[in-house]
């Protein structure tokens, strides 16, 4: 097996699906794949932002624009998929949101939202696209299924973001799940645990908490687009063969040293 670069980190040619890829880390995600040689199939739930980025990338891309927090749209957005290729090389599982309130006050539809976009789809889009991740698989090369999960699910926030980080821990245990089940079918599946990465999501963030992360940050900087797409890159190609159920943390050392 050839160990040069151009063969181990690469993914010309291959068929990815990146939910919540309109923006912030999927965005990231779709042009690191599309400036690589990989053809990329977006959704987000909003059709003018996702169909924006695909003009951008150019013919490369194709937007089909889904709420995959509802079983009928997950269903439609597969069939989408499935009628437009008969494989999926790699699959990011990336579409999440998150709610934040007081625990005496914290309602129950931030609970359902959350749960159903940040956990439910990654089970059911999963499985609605099985046989075309195994129409890709081989055994020297497996299909991959990557979930994007968060710090949140590893350690304690200090914001009250409840169902968020209950989420986020599921996406976690859920990878391991699926890890053990789905390698058998030639089929890897990862997460990636993000930090702080510049997104809509992480906007809505009080500059004070921002600070007082910063300060406890050993590399005293927020992610950037090249931070996430290395290791994006990486779980998608074959120099990430032998990972099954793990979980790469990408926090510039917030949670995993603080």
């Amino acid at each position: 097996m050839s160990l040069k670069i151009n063969d181990l980190f690469s993914v010309a040619g291959k068929t990815v699906v990146i939910t919540g890829g309109s923006r912030g880390i999927g965005e990231m995600i779709a042009r690191a794949y599309v400036e690589n040689g990989a053809r990329v199939i977006l959704t987000s739930r909003k059709a003018s932002d996702v169909e924006g980025l695909a003009h951008a990338l150019g013919d490369a891309a194709t937007p089909i624009p889904a709420d995959l927090s509802q079983m009928a749209e997950i269903d439609r957005f597969a069939s989408a998929v499935e009628a437009i290729t008969p494989k999926v090389d790699i699959l990011f599982n990336n579409a999440g949101a998150s709610w934040g309130g007081p625990f005496d006050d914290f309602p129950e539809i931030g609970w359902d939202k959350i749960m159903d976009i940040n956990v439910k789809s990654v089970f059911f889009l999963t499985q609605r696209l099985i046989k075309r991740l195994e129409a890709a698989a081989t055994p020297e090369h497996n299909a991959r299924v990557i979930n994007i999960g968060s710090i949140d699910g590893q350690h304690v926030s200090p914001i009250e973001t409840y169902s968020y980080a209950a989420s986020k821990a599921g996406v976690l245990h859920l990878t391991r799940m699926m890890a053990k089940n789905l390698a058998p079918r030639n089929i890897a599946v990862n997460a990636i645990a993000p930090g702080y990465f510049p997104s809509k999501m992480t906007a809505g963030i009080a500059d004070m908490i921002n600070e007082e992360s910063l300060k406890v940050t050993p590399m005293a900087r927020w992610g950037t687009q090249s931070d996430m797409a290395g290791v994006a890159l990486f779980l998608g190609s074959q120099a990430s063969a032998y990972l099954c159920g793990s979980t790469i943390t990408v926090d510039g050392g917030y949670a995993t040293t603080a």
